[in-house]
């Protein structure tokens, strides 16, 4: 007989140094990871760094305006080459410790004494790059030597949980413009959040807002738990708005079946797609510590709802309030987690198994055979 509840993973796997450092270089470091929005790098020279797991990556465009991802590593003694998360240079970076000097492309192209070192090959001792591609309007990022298959990892994610590709892609996201981010410091261990986002057991309990919009999470069970679903409107909601009003007009692209429906995916390991008629919100985590991740949530709505200064506040104040509920109730088991009552972890409920699916690609993924 099968039961009906199934074991979380134990409560150390949320605590424990070992463990989140080899999610770190087995996942993070080994993993596409959704990076920064495309639009963030207007012109050649204009930089980001982020964190992917361990490492702190420069992301960059050449002067040519393609795209460029390196370790900020300066290749001489180690030091950190871009301090700042954010800013420009005119055709290089240097070095704050020994000015050693790179080009918009990685190469070597000056350092004190340089030409008395007619040996040192530039490109060799460069900035070292990682693998990069767009998507959906956003820069990822690879910093495996051997990337894994985009389409086998990433673009599978939507497959399985829309039943095609096509279901994304008629929202357009890549064209679609940056209303609103909200950056949030969420003091508990990633997977928690990963869990809660997948699950709506929660969502009668403590997101009244969004049940009054979307009345089936109210039943515990979530759109991702249904492969193609998308959780219907309430028929006096008028949009996806914290108060049930009138939304923006519909994004030209989607299929009639997808009006006045709410669909979300997770893409392992770190970003949430949640989409409606009218606007697309995107959550990327970036895990700091076992215990603190950071998460940058996005806004997106069409060109035209952006460029006529629209007020777009009712519809990101509901998911704003349904991030601070997430992330509250998050940081409230963070600290159970090393508890004895929960040393051998919790449950969970036949709505929430599919969850058990996500425990086992991290135990997988983080296994001493990989």
């Amino acid at each position: 007989m099968t039961s009906s509840l199934i074991p979380t993973l134990p409560g150390r796997d949320y605590t424990d140094p070992e463990t989140f450092r080899r999610e770190q270089e087995r996942i993070f470091e080994r993993m596409w990871f959704c990076a920064i929005r495309v639009d963030e790098l207007a012109k050649p020279g204009a930089f980001r760094t982020v964190q992917i797991g361990r490492e702190s990556v420069i992301i960059t465009r050449n002067r040519s305006g393609g795209l460029r991802a390196f370790l900020n590593i300066c290749r001489h003694r180690g030091a950190k080459l871009c301090v700042q998360e954010t800013g420009e240079v005119r055709r290089n970076f240097q070095c704050p410790y020994h000015a050693w000097t790179y080009d918009l492309d990685g190469k070597l192209i000056a350092a004190p004494n340089l030409t008395k070192m007619p040996d040192i090959d530039r490109t060799a001792y460069g900035l070292v790059g990682a693998h990069l591609r767009e998507w959906l309007g956003y820069v990822w990022v690879c910093l495996a030597e051997e990337p894994p298959s985009f389409e086998d990892t990433v673009l599978r994610e939507v497959v399985d949980r829309l039943g095609d590709e096509e279901s994304l892609d008629r929202y357009q996201v890549a064209d679609l413009t940056l209303g609103k981010r909200i950056t949030y410091d969420v003091r508990a261990n990633w997977k928690l959040i990963v869990e809660n986002f997948m699950e709506c057991y929660h969502c009668a309990t403590i997101h009244p807002e969004l049940t009054e919009v979307l009345p089936e999470f109210a039943d515990g069970y979530a759109a991702q738990y249904y492969v193609g679903h998308g959780a219907e409107f309430a028929e006096e909601a008028k949009g996806f708005t914290v108060d049930g009003s009138e939304g923006f007009g519909r994004l030209p692209g989607i299929a009639d079946e997808q009006d006045r429906r709410y669909y979300a995916i997770t893409i392992k390991p770190q970003v949430f797609v949640n989409m409606v008629p009218d606007h697309i919100i995107v959550h990327r985590m970036f895990p700091l510590a076992t215990d603190r991740t950071v998460v940058e949530c996005d806004w997106l709505y069409s060109p035209e709802v952006v460029r006529s200064g629209r007020d777009v506040s009712r519809s990101v104040e509901l998911f704003h309030r349904v991030n601070q509920q997430d992330f509250d109730a998050c940081e409230r088991c963070q600290p159970a987690m090393d508890s004895r009552a929960y040393r051998s972890g919790g449950v969970l409920v036949p709505s929430e198994h599919h969850i058990g699916e996500f425990h086992k690609w991290v135990v997988e993924r983080t296994a001493d055979n990989r």
